[in-house]
């Protein structure tokens, strides 16, 4: 005779995507050691189509850079490909083209981030 089986609580979408993310980050912002200036060619695994090749010279070019590699990138993407100045100096700007999941990884984790965010009037 079989047995009822008990309901499986299944972690939500947001849960898991906090998940993934969570598990990317750096132990610090100092860890982030990526170029602050010239070209950078991200690896297949972080942008398997459209562009690959970023001047960080050029500011639009540079945030769709970051904006890639904190969506796809794994920890050593993020170690190698992002530096920590500029990724403090642009955050104001960037949480907002990334998805509420990653941005609140992310301030959550990097107290110093959510302090560069402009207060509502």
């Amino acid at each position: 005779m079989a047995s009822p089986s008990s309901p499986v609580s299944l972690p939500s979408a947001a849960e898991v995507l906090r998940e993934r993310y969570t598990g990317r980050l750096p132990a610090s912002l100092d860890e982030l050691s990526g170029p602050a200036q010239g070209r950078v060619e991200l690896p297949l695994h972080v942008a398997w189509s459209g562009l690959r090749a970023y001047d960080l010279d050029r500011p639009r070019q540079r945030m769709s850079l970051y904006r890639t590699v904190l969506a796809e990138g794994q920890r050593d993407d993020l170690t190698t490909l992002l530096d920590r100045d500029l990724l403090v100096a642009q955050w104001p700007v960037l949480r907002t083209l990334v998805s509420r999941h990653i941005r609140l990884v992310w301030e959550d984790a990097f107290p110093a981030l959510a302090r560069r965010t402009p207060t509502a009037a």
